[in-house]
Order: structure tokens, then sequence, then C-alpha cells
């Protein structure tokens, strides 16, 4: 019998979701990261229009976001330094054993880097949050 695929995997990032809905955000950063966190765990099963699910969730986070916990549908990964190079790292990691990898972000420099290695992009508004 032959294994099933893998999932799909959406990489969230955190920092630059959260910063693009101006709703005080910078007084809690723990809080909305923990928001957005069970905003995109709503995605998973379904996926979203462009991306079909069940699909594995990542969001990184990093700074004062790091205490998010993870869920069973969201993982989360904590950034021991910039988020934006743990993404790459995981997006590196993941494409050999993954024909989908899709990052929700809105930072140029980011989505160049990571569509360098073969992954998607869809903008935070793409997601449901707040």
């Amino acid at each position: 019998m032959t294994p099933p695929a893998p999932r799909p995997l959406l990489v969230v990032d955190a920092a630059n979701v959260v910063g693009s809905v101006p709703d005080g955000w910078w007084r809690d950063r723990l809080g909305a990261a923990t928001r957005l966190r069970d905003a995109v765990a709503r995605v998973a099963e379904p996926g979203l229009p462009q991306l079909p699910g069940p699909l594995d969730v990542v969001l990184v986070v990093e700074g004062a976001a790091r205490g998010v916990a993870g869920t069973p549908e969201v993982r989360v990964l904590a950034a021991a330094r910039s988020g934006d190079d743990a993404i790459v790292d995981l997006v590196r990691q993941e494409t050999a054993l993954r024909p989908t990898i899709v990052v929700a972000t809105a930072d140029r420099g980011l989505r160049d880097r990571v569509t360098a290695l073969g992954a998607q992009i869809v903008g935070p508004r793409t997601l449901p949050y707040p």
C-alpha cells in the first residue's frame, strides 16, 4: 500500500500577519500571537480557498510572542533569532518532503527568499485574523 501524500504546509509569519492589523497588538504581543494561533487553527482541516485542507500549520513567532504554546492544529516554532530566518530554514527543510508549501506574509524580502526555494505566498488577509 502506498503511504498517503504529505499534507500541504502552511507557514504563518506571525509578526507580519499580526502587524498587518492596527488593533493595538504592540501592547500585548503574546496575546496577539495567541489570537492568531487560534484563528489559523480553524483552517487546518478545511484549508484555504486556494489551498485545500487538511493542512499542517506552523506559526513562526519571535520576540515577546515566543511564549505561545502549540495546539493539536497548530505547531508553534519559536525563532531563536529572526523569524524570517526561521521561516526560510523551515521551508528549506520541508521542500524535499512536501510538494506544497505556502507562506503567509506580506514581507517582500521574505517572499523573495522563500519563493526562491519553491514556496508559494499568500497575503495576511487570506487568513481568518483577527
